[in-house]
Formats: C-alpha cells, sequence, structure tokens
C-alpha cells in the first residue's frame, strides 16, 4: 500500500472538492464522505493545539460528558452519609416533598428593580368608598400588593435623547429668540450610564464594539465602535485609583487563589516577533525569550468578601503574584496561596504557603480510567469522600477551625489510605513507573504535602474552582474579540474585569457601581479607599444631597413687552 502524503488544504479546498463530488454520487453516499471530512478535520485541529492527551482525544468522540464520578465510574456513589439537608425518599416513591431546585420558578415583580413601574388607579373606587357589592355596607380600603401585569420591550441598550429648542427670529432684526435648554440636556454627550453599559457589555459580557455598534444601528440609535473605544479609554483612566486600591487591599487577604489562560495583544506579539528575529542572528537563537502573552486569574478572600484581579501581559501567573504581592504588609504572615501543579504559578519572589488543587491531580487519573479503571476508580472514590466531608461542612456552617478539625477526624484517615496505596503500587512493582498509572502516582505523591494542606490549616480550600470560574470573563472576551490591539487596552481590559468580577462575586451589582464610579470621579481620587464595591454605598448614603435651585413659577404664556434677557438672545 502506497504511503499517504500530507496536505496543506484549507476548509475553502475541503468544501470546494465536496461541491464537486456531489453531483457525481448517491446522497446516502455523500452525506458519509462529509461526515467523515468533518471528523479528520476535528480531529486536526484537535492535535494542532498541541495540548490535548489520547485519552482525552479519545473522550472527545467517544467517552464522557462531564469528569463527574457517576460518568467515570458509570455508577451512583456509594457508602456516602446523607446531608443535612436530604431528607428519605416517601415509602411510595412519590416526590411530593422533593424540594424545587434553586433558580427555577415565576418571578414576582420584586425580582424586576429596573422596570418602569406605571401606578394604574382604579377607575370608579377610591379607598373609604362604600362597598358597591349590593346588600353589603362595608368599607373599602386599599390592598397593600397590588395585581401586576408585566410586559417586555425590545430598545437599544444605549439610548439617546435629542432635545429640540424651539427658536424664533424678529422679522426686522433678525435676531434670533431660542428656548432655553433644559437642565436634563446639560452635561457630558454621554451619560455615567452610557458609558457603565458598554464596560460592562464589552468586558464583562464579551460583547465586541463592533458588534454593538451593528445593535444600535438597528436600533436607530448609532453608536460607533471608535466612540465607545474613546469613551472606555477614558472612564478607564478615571477609575484607575480604585483598581489601584483594590490592588492594595487584595494583596493584605490570607487566602489567594492564581492561574492563568492564553490571550493574544497584537503590539506586544509584534515586539516578541521583532525580538526573537534579531536574536536568531546572534549566536544565542532566541533561547530563553517569552513567547507567550497570557491572563493572569488572581483570587483573594477573607471571610467577608472576595476580590478578583486580572493582568495581561507576557508575565505567568507566578510573576504576577509577585508583583501583587509585593504590596503587602512586612508584617503580615505569608498568604496562603493555592494553585495548579505548574511550576510557573509559583511566585519567585514572594514566600507563600502553598497548597495544590486536588481535581487537577484526580484528572490524571480521570484520563486513563478506561485502561485502569480498578485503581483509578480507587483514587477518584477516595477523592470523593473528601468532597463529601467538605460538603457537610459548609452544610454546617462551620468555622475554618471547625472544619479542620472535622476534616482531620474523617478526611485525614482516608487521605493516609490513598497515600500507602499509591506508595505500594511504586514500591512493590504493581504498576509500570513509565505507564499512565505510574506517571499519575507518582505525581500524586511529589505534590502530597501541599494537595493535603487543608488538613494542617484552617479555611485552606480542596480546589481553585473559584479563580478557574473567574477566569471564564476572559476566555468568553478572547473569544468572542479575539485580541487586544494595543497593552494600553489590555490594561484596560484587566481594569474593568477586575470591577466587574469582584461585584460578581460579592453579589453586587456592576453596573450600578460603575455608574457610582464615573459618576464621581473627582471624588474616589482624593479617596479611593471609600469607593470599594463592598463600602460604595455607605459613601453615597453619607453624601449630603444638592440643593437645586428654586423652581420658577409659570402661570401661563405670554408674549413679553420688553426685550428679552441677553441670555435667551443668540446670534444666527
Amino acid at each position: 500500500m502506497k504511503k499517504s502524503q500530507v496536505l496543506d488544504i484549507t476548509w475553502e479546498d475541503l468544501q470546494a472538492c465536496l461541491a464537486r463530488i456531489k453531483p457525481l454520487i448517491a446522497t446516502s453516499d455523500y452525506l458519509i464522505i462529509e461526515a467523515l471530512v468533518g471528523t479528520c478535520l476535528k480531529v486536526a485541529q484537535a492535535l494542532s493545539a498541541a495540548r490535548v492527551s489520547i485519552a482525552r482525544l479519545k473522550r472527545f468522540f467517544v467517552g464522557f460528558r462531564t469528569e463527574k464520578s457517576e460518568d467515570l465510574l458509570k455508577k451512583k456513589p456509594q457508602n456516602q452519609e446523607p446531608t443535612a439537608t436530604s431528607s428519605p425518599s416517601p415509602a411510595d416513591g412519590s416526590q411530593k416533598d422533593k424540594p424545587k431546585r434553586k433558580g427555577h420558578g415565576r418571578l414576582g415583580g420584586d425580582d424586576y428593580p429596573g422596570a418602569v413601574r406605571i401606578p394604574v388607579p382604579h377607575k370608579d373606587l377610591r379607598s373609604g368608598c362604600e362597598c358597591p357589592q349590593s346588600g353589603c355596607k362595608g368599607k373599602l380600603h386599599l390592598m397593600k400588593e397590588p395585581s401586576t401585569e408585566l410586559r417586555f420591550f425590545g430598545q437599544p441598550f444605549v439610548l439617546a435623547k435629542l432635545w429640540e429648542m424651539e427658536g424664533l427670529r424678529c422679522g426686522t432684526c433678525q435676531e434670533v429668540f431660542r428656548a432655553k435648554t433644559p437642565e436634563e440636556a446639560l452635561g457630558p454627550k454621554y451619560d455615567a450610564t452610557a458609558v457603565a453599559g458598554i464596560g460592562l457589555l464589552h468586558f464583562g459580557n464579551g460583547i465586541p464594539y463592533k458588534r454593538l455598534e451593528q445593535l444600535q444601528r438597528d436600533m436607530g440609535v448609532p453608536l460607533p465602535a471608535s466612540d465607545q473605544a474613546e469613551l472606555i479609554k477614558k472612564a478607564g483612566q478615571d477609575l484607575l485609583p480604585v483598581f489601584n486600591e483594590l490592588k492594595r487591599v487584595g494583596a493584605q487577604d490570607d487566602l489567594v487563589y492564581n492561574d492563568d489562560t492564553g490571550n493574544r495583544v497584537l503590539s506586544l506579539l509584534r515586539k516578541q516577533r521583532e525580538a526573537k528575529a534579531s536574536s536568531d542572528k546572534g549566536k544565542g537563537k532566541g533561547k530563553g525569550k517569552r513567547k507567550g502573552v497570557f491572563t493572569t486569574g488572581i483570587v483573594t478572600t477573607t471571610q467577608d468578601r472576595k476580590i478578583a484581579l486580572y493582568f495581561t501581559g507576557a508575565k505567568h501567573a507566578g510573576e504576577n503574584l509577585d508583583d501583587l504581592l509585593r504590596l503587602r504588609e512586612q508584617n503580615r504572615e505569608p498568604a496562603m496561596q493555592m494553585s495548579d501543579g505548574l511550576d510557573r504559578n509559583a511566585p519567585a519572589g514572594a514566600k507563600t504557603v502553598e497548597g495544590k488543587c486536588l481535581p487537577h491531580t484526580r484528572r490524571q487519573f480521570a484520563d486513563i480510567i478506561a485502561n485502569f479503571p480498578e485503581e483509578c476508580g480507587r483514587v477518584v472514590e477516595d477523592i470523593g469522600k473528601v468532597y463529601h466531608v467538605d460538603g457537610l461542612a459548609k452544610e454546617r456552617n462551620l468555622s475554618p477551625e471547625d472544619r479542620l478539625f472535622l476534616h482531620q477526624e474523617k478526611s485525614a484517615p482516608i487521605m493516609e489510605g490513598l497515600r500507602r496505596w499509591l506508595v505500594d503500587q511504586l514500591l512493590d512493582d504493581k504498576v509500570e513507573p513509565n505507564s499512565g498509572l505510574g506517571k499519575a502516582c507518582a505525581y500524586m505523591l511529589r505534590l502530597w504535602e501541599k494537595l493535603t494542606l487543608f488538613l494542617r490549616k484552617p479555611g485552606a480550600p480542596l480546589d481553585t474552582n473559584i479563580v478557574e470560574r473567574a477566569l471564564k470573563v476572559a476566555i468568553r472576551y478572547r473569544k468572542n474579540s479575539l485580541f487586544f490591539q494595543t497593552e494600553s487596552g489590555a490594561a484596560g481590559g484587566d481594569l474593568f474585569m477586575s470591577l466587574i468580577e469582584t461585584c460578581w462575586l460579592n453579589g453586587i451589582n456592576a453596573f450600578a457601581y460603575l455608574v457610582a464610579l464615573l459618576s464621581n470621579t473627582a471624588r474616589l481620587a482624593e479617596r479611593p479607599s471609600d469607593w470599594m464595591p463592598w463600602n460604595y454605598q455607605a459613601t453615597l448614603a453619607a453624601t449630603p444631597p444638592p440643593v437645586e435651585p428654586a423652581a420658577e413659577q409659570v402661570s401661563g404664556v405670554s408674549c413679553p413687552r420688553g426685550p428679552p434677557s441677553s441670555g435667551l438672545v443668540a446670534q444666527l
């Protein structure tokens, strides 16, 4: 059989080839060929990423949709105690007492704080009137809860108001007399609500400027992408003091999560290519030069709040964490750091108490469970038992110290048994060291002390899920907008994503927060510590309301006998 050649063809070439084949063969045969070509293309794309193992590639086509224990082990978890909130099923198998899932069901009127509320009084009756029911002499009283009717209307995201001031011209002297501009029409062209909305859509929800421009144009309120970019650039400069204060506060927290994901900054990539080209002319051939661009996510937590920070550039997560911890006060104890097993997540200069993520280690066994179902199933089940204990601690709302005692009582024996089993597999030659199972066992043992930090330190988590979820904001932006043009643009994106995700982590309305900041830029520059997401409402409440001038009393409209004031006169 002749050896096949590797062809460098594009998707357009494949489509053209399929179009030529389609009229020559039966429809059923064509559908098979089209499916095979699509499958080969998927495989080529996955392999070209150079980050997929054979096991993951296999699961991509025929394996598990998730890494849940039920899917990996193909059975329901056994030998687990019922949780505090669970209750036994009725004897007849009915589901009468099954609790309703959170977030399901109809929403009430109070769930729409942004809706325009229009009071509708009764047409014929008022409170205090006699009951119109025949034979009843009672009095009517106003009910506390009115009935409601809810309707939804489409509109552009950024609204526009156009004031048309009436003008009158004298036929003799040609002077023009225009109506006074209303107070509402005075101020910047783009209100703080418009700028906050653009920032929330672009960086929080990943909507590119061009896509928002198209939406606004279709809705009859054009908003050019260049104007959006300029507004966000100016807003980023105004909000920089708050971002710097957020970094300073986060550096003092005792628990830090960090990780990174790939990104693209065109100006930075251009510099890297030029540096590589110049170094290739020398002897070093560019060895040791940084070639990638990353977005680092750092989440810091206390018992009262959480802070999310993003940094986009050539630095890895550990280097960005080093920069952040330089802001930490000298008299504080080293922070507890949670990350995955990559060495680039560890800071080189700052001292931390390192912990590692259990699910990342678990994935080493999940990838090869089809080849070693009994051995890998043992690891998956034991880690599941530890998570069950952690779930009990959350349900009981235990303090960090009580949670530590619970894990030491119930999880420590499980983890110690797992450690002995891993050692036995390698020392007793029960597994080949170079096999997938042997490498997974060695990897877990190498990180054992850091994986079991939750058995020694109060408040130490089991995983890095919180920063993994936070990185989805940057990933969503990357998938939609593809890249940042400049490093300054990436810095502005980091600022907005940090403020928005911090609000979301603390259950705060991100739009209202951005509006408050952009409406008080001078004040936040003086005291940024008063404008954190968790205390800005108290700052606003403590601000005395502005004294508004008394409204003019207008009894009617009549022609003035004398000339109008100079403020109402405008020359053409």
